[in-house]
């Protein structure tokens, strides 16, 4: 009750912002019943199909949804009588998770009200509830826990200022770390921060992080090339893709990039901004300092929008804009040099391990607090560089272009650090494989 009359008491605070951002841009709209009445039974059927038993995957957003395909593909192995479901919290999730597992196997995840995550459990017949990375929802975990379905949170993450609000409340949220059946944490910090907050010693397991095991491992792909050959990319050209950007950072790489390419003919960019709302602003950014916006939703079809056959130079004054969803993953591999966003403001940083996969020279900014783990690795084994603000993120693509055997140099130590932390894939198997509803079914492959 406690916490239905707090979240009831927040929508209420919000509903002004709420009720702006649905009529501006479109947010918060869809998925509307299954997020304030939980999964209906009917639509829970047609998901389930002839399953004896759900599992139900929560992944909040695109990064999350990202780490799932191949999981989830293991764990039907031997286990076919099992539907595979998966609840995300965003419209840029939800459409990459249709992408990914297709519509029929895709909902939006309940708002974390008794009576809706109670009917989704009941309607899914879930028996066992997996949760991406840090999605602690009170009401769903104890409706889980009472249910005697079990809870494992896989890729777990949890930052040292979470770590310690969670403990400063403690009366109030500790039945809910305490009610975790398995938490495979990314490494033995995190693990002694699940700790602190209440998980129990036999329950956490240090399987490290998905995302090493999830990044690229070569840019000779028919998604990268045709991105390639689709922005028209010459052998002679550096290409540096800035990521998952903020309100503030496009400008900054603009900025950098309009200065920098009158002495580096070669240098070329791609911006893809974090949120699909922001694609438009982005796009007049560009404009107002005259520069040609290639759009990459304005053509799919091999080649950029807006020149013809034996023209199709990409020109130092065009910028190409991806304002689509689900893609940056393979704009990484077209790149040389890659800048990681949200990581110059307050966001907390993006998933770096893409661009580092591909073995392209990797920096970001500043504030990384989500994925400090993986940017400390990074930077301590001299694959990626980090930068304070506009003029050491110059000197930085300056460096990269003037050296490029460094840059090359970067990119390669990087792709050593992945590929010396891959594994984690079968390590939350084995996890996922000691819970009740998996016991001996999921297979792991072992080292020879």
């Amino acid at each position: 009750m406690f916490f239905n009359l707090a979240y009831a008491f927040a929508l209420l605070t919000l509903s002004p912002v709420i009720a702006y951002r649905s009529i501006r841009h479109g947010r918060y709209r869809r998925g509307a019943l299954q997020k304030l009445f939980g999964l209906s039974k009917a639509r829970a059927s047609a998901m389930r199909g002839d399953a004896w038993k759900t599992v139900w995957l929560h992944a909040v957003s695109v990064g999350e949804v990202n780490l799932l395909p191949e999981l989830i593909e293991r764990m039907r192995v031997g286990n076919g009588k099992t539907a595979f479901v998966v609840s995300t919290s965003t419209d840029t999730g939800y459409d990459l998770a249709c992408q990914r597992f297709g519509a029929e196997n895709v909902f939006f995840a309940p708002l974390d009200f008794s009576w809706a995550v109670r009917r989704t459990l009941k309607s899914l017949q879930c028996k066992q509830l997996v949760l991406a990375e840090l999605e602690l929802w009170p009401n769903l975990i104890a409706a889980a826990s009472d249910a005697e379905i079990p809870i494992a949170v896989i890729n777990g993450r949890l930052s040292e200022n979470s770590s310690r609000n969670y403990q400063k409340f403690s009366r109030v949220i500790a039945s809910t770390f305490a009610r975790l059946s398995a938490v495979g944490c990314q490494d033995a910090v995190t693990a002694e921060r699940f700790r602190a907050c209440g998980v129990a010693d036999e329950n956490l397991h240090v399987t490290g992080s998905l995302k090493f095991d999830n990044a690229p491992t070569t840019r000779d792909t028919d998604e990268v090339q045709s991105r390639a050959l689709w922005a028209s990319v010459d052998p002679w050209h550096r290409v540096w893709c800035v990521g998952s950007t903020q309100a503030g950072e496009e400008a900054m790489a603009l900025a950098v990039y309009q200065r920098l390419r009158t002495r580096y003919p070669e240098l070329r960019l791609i911006l893809v901004p974090r949120h699909p709302e922001r694609f438009s602003l982005v796009a007049n950014l560009i404009s107002a300092g005259g520069d040609r916006v290639v759009a990459r939703s304005e053509s799919h079809q091999g080649r950029r929008p807006g020149v013809e056959v034996g023209n199709d130079q990409w020109k130092a004054n065009e910028v190409v804009l991806i304002d689509t969803v689900g893609e940056l993953r393979h704009w990484w591999g077209v790149s040389q040099i890659a800048t990681v966003g949200g990581s110059f403001g307050d966001r907390g940083g993006q998933n770096m391990l893409e661009p580092a996969g591909y073995g392209s020279a990797v920096s970001f900014g500043p504030n990384t607090k989500n994925f400090d783990t993986i940017a400390n690795q990074l930077l301590a084994g001299g694959g990626a560089v980090r930068v304070a603000d506009e003029r050491e993120l110059e000197a930085f693509v300056d460096r990269c272009l003037a050296d490029a055997a460094s840059a090359d140099q970067l990119g390669r130590s990087a792709q050593a650090i992945v590929n010396r932390h891959r594994g984690a894939y079968d390590r939350t198997l084995e996890m996922l494989g000691s819970l009740q509803s998996f016991k001996s079914s999921i297979p792991i492959r072992r080292a020879a």
